[in-house]
């Protein structure tokens, strides 16, 4: 088991922080299409948490995001955002075009279910692929040959 980065105080701060961070990143996301932030500031704040438990703790994988969690989430996200996009097209509107659903709602809030869709997609996206960016920057050289031996 690899030993805390810190103290027991970084320990305690991050785990009484994370819930207030997510929190906020929640909220990011959901009042982006009617303010300043969206997916893309949702999903740093998220990537964010996650490089946060990594850094503080490095024997846990926070809610196990581990590299191939990390490749799944991003996936997810963009085929989220393409299926989106696609399914307009299925009902003979533009590509991102919401209003062309056939739900028993009003157009704005077919629309607001479309975006907010984008918004989650976006925001899977980008935390994914932060998280796998910081995974390859502190990877640790796993090869035990030196260099210019043959393998």
């Amino acid at each position: 088991m690899k030993p805390l980065f810190g103290s027991v105080v970084l320990d305690v701060a991050c785990r009484l922080s994370v819930p207030f961070i997510i929190l906020f990143a929640i909220y990011v996301i959901v009042h982006g299409h009617d303010s300043p932030g969206g997916g893309f500031q949702g999903g740093t704040i998220l990537a964010a948490t996650f490089i946060l438990i990594r850094m503080i703790r490095q024997d846990v994988k926070p809610w196990g995001l581990d590299r191939t969690g990390a490749l799944v989430l991003a996936c997810c996200g963009l085929l989220l955002y393409t299926g989106i996009g696609l399914l307009s097209f299925l009902f003979a509107g533009n590509y991102l075009d919401y209003g062309v659903f056939p739900l028993p709602l009003e157009a704005g809030k077919i629309r607001f279910m479309g975006s907010f869709g984008i918004e989650i997609g976006v925001s899977m996206g980008v935390t994914g692929v932060l998280v796998l960016i910081f995974d390859a920057l502190t990877e640790e050289d796993s090869q035990d040959d030196k260099p210019g031996e043959p393998t």
